[in-house]
C-alpha cells in the first residue's frame, strides 16, 4: 500500500514537473495509450492527441508554473488508484499563486507491466462560489506548498 502511494505520488509529480518543464512530450509520455485529459478550460483530450494538443500551447503562450499539495491517494482495485490534488499557479516572473488559477485535480493511475501511467487526468478550477473563505484557504495552502517546495531544493 505505501508503495503504490508513493509511486502515484511521484506519477503526479512528474506530470506536473513535466508542465513546469513547459515538456509536451514527456507530459504525453506518461498517461496510457486510452487515456484522456479534461484541461481548466474544459478541453478533453485523448491521449494520442495530447503531446499535439500541448505544443503549441508551451511555445506559443508563457503558461504558469504549477505548486500543490496531495489530498489523498486512494487504491480503487489492483494496479489501480486515485490522487486527489489541490493546486495553484505562478504566472511567469511572478513570485506569488494567482488565486483566479487555483484548481481540483483528480488522476486516476493504472499500473501496466509494473509501471505507474495516467489513465484519467481531470483539472477543475476552484472557484468555491460564495465560500470566500474556502478559496482564501485554498490560496494560502499553496502559498504554503511555495514555500515548502523552494525549501527542497
Amino acid at each position: 500500500m505505501a508503495e503504490e502511494d508513493a509511486a502515484v505520488r511521484r506519477l503526479y509529480e512528474e506530470l506536473l514537473s513535466a508542465w513546469n518543464d513547459r515538456d509536451a512530450r514527456r507530459y504525453a509520455s506518461l498517461f496510457t495509450d486510452d487515456a484522456s485529459l479534461v484541461g481548466f478550460d474544459g478541453s478533453q483530450v485523448n491521449a494520442a492527441e495530447l503531446e499535439g494538443h500541448l505544443a503549441p500551447i508551451f511555445t506559443d503562450h508563457p503558461t504558469a508554473s504549477y505548486v500543490w499539495r496531495v489530498q489523498e491517494v486512494r487504491p480503487l482495485g489492483h494496479a489501480v488508484a486515485l490522487l486527489r490534488a489541490r493546486v495553484g499557479m505562478v504566472p511567469p516572473g511572478q513570485t506569488d499563486v494567482n488565486p483566479a488559477m487555483n484548481a481540483v485535480q483528480s488522476l486516476v493511475a493504472v499500473q501496466q507491466n509494473g509501471t505507474w501511467r495516467v489513465t484519467l487526468f481531470h483539472n477543475t478550477p476552484a472557484q468555491y462560489h460564495g465560500r470566500s473563505d474556502l478559496a482564501d484557504q485554498h490560496t494560502a495552502d499553496m502559498r504554503d506548498a511555495m514555500v515548502e517546495a523552494s525549501s527542497r531544493f
